[in-house]
């Protein structure tokens, strides 16, 4: 049934309109916006969609830095209806192109240095409004906005209706749109909400990307929807967020946040008095990374663990033991199992409300990750203790987590291996203390070939966002295969390990 409570942005303004003069955001300047500030710019900006034909369930891609109005657009989406697309600002224009022309946006908002590549990307429709947002909160976006009305009625939509398009690297190499609805992101937010006690009495350190899961539906949907404030960083840095630390009372990283954190030399256990709460996600916390956060700050550092399909499936407890290396017990709502069990190791399978609506304009694919019964495939090779806590101990796929972005090795193979000189490639992921994992390529050169790491490192820049770029090239004669010629990817990390 079609009616405003479904829609997120109503669970929000519940919250929101109790006290529309309360800080919302703090900026890295100092400036302070409040609830009142941001919520007539998302009427403006919904407004200026609406007047560019932007209808209910319309894709609106957006790739731009994260800037100031980002949560004002955000919620604009949200209360036209508007399918939020977001895209990661470090992809480059080859890269965005199989985006637009599989999202099929009605608009598009990019940084204005990208406004004119775009207008002449391959498959983008001439017709389709580009709007530009800079990262100095300047650009068409807000100029159009300035004159359009604060008021908005928000839309009424049923639970399962989309609010965002979100994708995700899967195991063919191409990502896929992951359909996520107004149910899926409420539901998840109220879970997150209780299990780590949340109120409008914290204060949230988002130094954290905006495209991604882990900043948009863990951390700024658990803030509106308790009616925190956020310390709103437009990127990670030491330095300044050890600054801000005294003054919030949550944080939220992936671990190389946390390794950073420590290398700096710069945490004290003074300085986290107030937090109450580090949190870590989107990558495995090392174990010795726990210990020696805990040692520094006296600060046990709770690990959770989802994905983009599923948004947050478990979580360590706040008020019991938390567990090093392990991402702690299934959130209330989520049923988990696991299958096919080899000396306690198996396939995590897990159902509840949580789970998306399946992926974008990819039937077949939709249908093979879910079970007969409903529970939903992630791939993950996980154990469980007799407390019930979960460990992941690997991935089904050879997907590589690096610095908390997902890297798909196909993706890079196939620019390597359009490189003149190159007989093939493989790319794997190796363990590192502070990305997690690094982007390794492994290469057989064709004969004569005197192509070297620098020259692939170089040219793969030109196609790739930098997370995916290889971080180290290696040479060999040949890549190990088995009888089935398939890479024994196993084989060459063995090699390659420090």
């Amino acid at each position: 049934m079609q009616e405003i409570k479904n829609n997120l942005y109503n669970a929000f303004e519940n919250v929101l309109s109790k006290d529309l003069d309360k800080t919302l955001l703090v900026l890295q300047n100092g400036l302070e916006l409040t609830r009142r500030n941001v919520v007539k710019q998302s009427a403006r900006i919904a407004n200026t969609l609406e007047s560019l034909n932007a209808k209910p369930g319309d894709r609106i891609s957006i790739q731009t830095e994260k800037v100031t109005d980002s949560i004002a657009l955000y919620l604009a989406c949200l209360r036209g209806g508007f399918i939020y697309h977001p895209l990661n600002p470090d992809y480059t224009s080859s890269e965005v192109s199989y985006f637009f022309e599989d999202a099929d946006p009605t608009i598009i908002i990019c940084d204005p240095k990208n406004e004119d590549t775009y207008k002449t990307l391959f498959g983008l429709p001439k017709k389709i409004p580009i709007l530009t947002l800079s990262n100095r909160g300047k650009g068409s976006l807000v100029s159009r906005s300035t004159s359009q009305s604060t008021e908005y009625r928000t839309h009424a939509c049923a639970a399962d209706s989309l609010a965002a398009l979100v994708y995700s690297s899967g195991t063919t190499g191409k990502p896929k749109g992951v359909m996520l609805s107004h149910n899926n992101l409420i539901s998840n937010a109220k879970t997150l909400i209780k299990t780590w006690k949340l109120s409008e009495t914290d204060c949230l350190l988002h130094a954290l990307p905006i495209f991604h899961v882990h900043g948009l539906f863990v951390g700024i949907n658990c803030c509106l929807l308790t009616g925190g404030s956020m310390i709103f960083l437009p990127r990670f840095d030491s330095e300044t967020v050890i600054e801000s630390i005294p003054r919030a009372t949550l944080m939220m990283g992936v671990p190389t946040y946390y390794h950073r954190l420590l290398n700096s030399g710069q945490l004290s256990r003074s300085k986290c008095k107030k937090i109450r709460l580090f949190i870590s996600g989107s990558a495995p916390l090392r174990i010795d990374t726990f210990n020696d956060f805990k040692q520094a700050t006296d600060h046990e550092i709770v690990e959770r663990y989802g994905m983009t399909e599923t948004l947050m499936n478990t979580s360590n407890p706040v008020d019991h033991l938390r567990k090093a290396g392990s991402v702690g017990l299934p959130l209330e709502g989520i049923a988990t199992r696991i299958v096919n069990q080899t000396n306690e190791v198996g396939e995590l399978e897990v159902k509840g409300p949580n789970v998306c609506m399946g992926y974008w304009r990819q039937d077949k694919a939709s249908k093979q990750s879910l079970t007969v019964d409903g529970f939903f495939r992630t791939g993950d090779q996980v154990k469980k203790d007799g407390d019930g806590y979960i460990t992941i101990v690997g991935r089904k796929t050879d997907l590589i987590i690096s610095g908390g972005l997902n890297v798909y090795p196909v993706e890079v193979e196939t620019v390597i291996n359009n490189i003149e000189g190159v007989l093939e490639s493989t790319v794997i992921g190796i363990s590192d203390d502070d990305f997690g994992e690094t982007v390794t390529a492994v290469v057989v050169r064709e004969d004569g070939s005197q192509l070297n790491a620098e020259k692939i490192i170089a040219l793969t820049k030109q196609e790739l966002a930098s997370y995916k770029v290889p971080k180290a090239v290696f040479f060999v004669s040949k890549l190990p295969r088995n009888t089935m010629g398939k890479i024994q990817k196993d084989i060459i990390k063995q090699q390659f390990i420090k």
